[in-house]
């Protein structure tokens, strides 16, 4: 990606824009968790998201957000994003980052895949998803 069309991702106005590259975008959206949704599963997310994925320092404690300068970061509780947004998406992002918008890689680097799953379905509770 050039430094150009990077700074074009920099600051997205809608929030309901994807991050997933268009070229891939059909294919995350296919990927599912291999991981059944359970109490246990979204109570170790919940941990990580709290510990060390480092997820409520961007998210905030409730899921909405922190006002960053020149970039909100996302609200987990807006039911049209939850309900836009899919797992595989939100895989990707957590194992890519989101360029330009300051959301690392965390998958390989502070967490692994399973725990990423289970992030997921913390971050779902709060859509009600």
């Amino acid at each position: 990606m050039s430094v150009g069309s990077q700074s074009a991702l920099a600051f997205h106005k809608d929030v309901y824009e994807p991050r997933v590259p268009k070229e891939i975008i059909a294919q995350e959206q296919q990927v599912k968790s291999p991981y059944p949704v359970t109490p246990e599963r979204i109570e170790a997310g919940r941990k990580i998201y709290f510990g060390v994925g480092f997820c409520v320092t961007c998210h905030s404690n409730d899921g909405t957000g922190v006002n960053l300068p020149g970039h909100p970061s996302r609200d987990f509780t807006d039911a049209k994003w939850q309900k836009l947004r899919t797992d595989g998406e939100l895989m990707w992002v957590l194992k890519n980052g989101s360029p330009g918008t300051g959301m690392p890689i965390r998958v390989g680097t502070d967490i692994n895949e399973e725990d990423g799953w289970n992030v997921i379905q913390f971050i779902r509770t709060f859509g009600g998803k």
